[in-house]
């Protein structure tokens, strides 16, 4: 697997995201600046890290959608190459227009960083085959900005179209959106694209997948793609 992990201006997460690609595929990442205009040839994943690019100034992930790089990624993501954007990089894909919506403020104005329950909804993708459907997994979270909100059309096509992959849940595994960590419509805290090529997400996989450190709930995640990868 031949991957890629993008790096902007304020992002500190790439050497997470890096690791644990590293640790799941035995194949370092190439380190793709902001301002370079093309990817690694034979790329196969894309990865756009957390972090607080360019300062989050404007809006989380506006000026960093807008980066060189990113045209290089949607034309990657245009031929079904793999994207996944953790965190900021959620909020860059939806800057971009890669996936719709966008995230704001977190509900109650407040920085959230703890861990976070999520349930599984498909396991069908390159994100998720290694998981079982509506398995209840741990991420940690750490966002000020990441209330997903989206018109109530979009919000309809999303769950019409099986789009949701990682919502957020209570402790007893059901769903609550009035008591959502951060105010997330329909308690979304992963979505596809229409071709199931490019996931964001907000919680962070990256940092749950060696035991050493504590839950390897992530870990499934980087196989699943590994594993897409292969069969492809």
């Amino acid at each position: 697997m031949k991957s890629a992990v993008l790096v902007f201006p304020g992002s500190n997460r790439e050497g997470d995201v890096a690791r644990a690609l590293h640790m799941v595929s035995g194949v370092k990442p190439a380190m793709v600046w902001h301002a370079d205009t093309a990817l690694p040839p034979g790329t196969d994943l894309v990865v756009l890290p957390g972090g607080f690019s360019y300062g989050d100034y404007l809006r989380c992930g506006a000026i960093a959608a807008r980066a060189p790089i990113m045209e290089a990624v949607r034309a990657h993501a245009a031929r079904g190459g793999l994207v996944l954007g953790i965190c900021n990089g959620f909020q860059i894909l939806c800057e971009s227009g890669l996936l719709p919506g966008v995230l704001v403020r977190n509900a109650r104005l407040r920085f959230i960083c703890r861990e976070a329950l999520l349930k599984v909804e498909r396991n069908d993708t390159p994100f998720t085959r290694r998981y079982a459907r509506g398995a209840i997994v741990r991420y940690p979270v750490a966002h000020g900005e990441g209330n997903y909100t989206a018109d109530a059309a979009t919000l309809k096509r999303l769950e019409e179209e099986g789009r949701v992959l990682f919502r957020y849940v209570m402790p007893d595994g059901h769903r609550d959106d009035a008591q959502v960590l951060n105010g997330a419509a329909n308690s979304i805290a992963g979505i596809v694209s229409e071709k199931l090529n490019v996931l964001g997400l907000m919680p962070h996989p990256e940092n749950h997948v060696d035991p050493v450190v504590g839950p390897t709930d992530g870990r499934a995640l980087f196989e699943s793609i590994v594993g897409a990868l292969e069969k492809a």
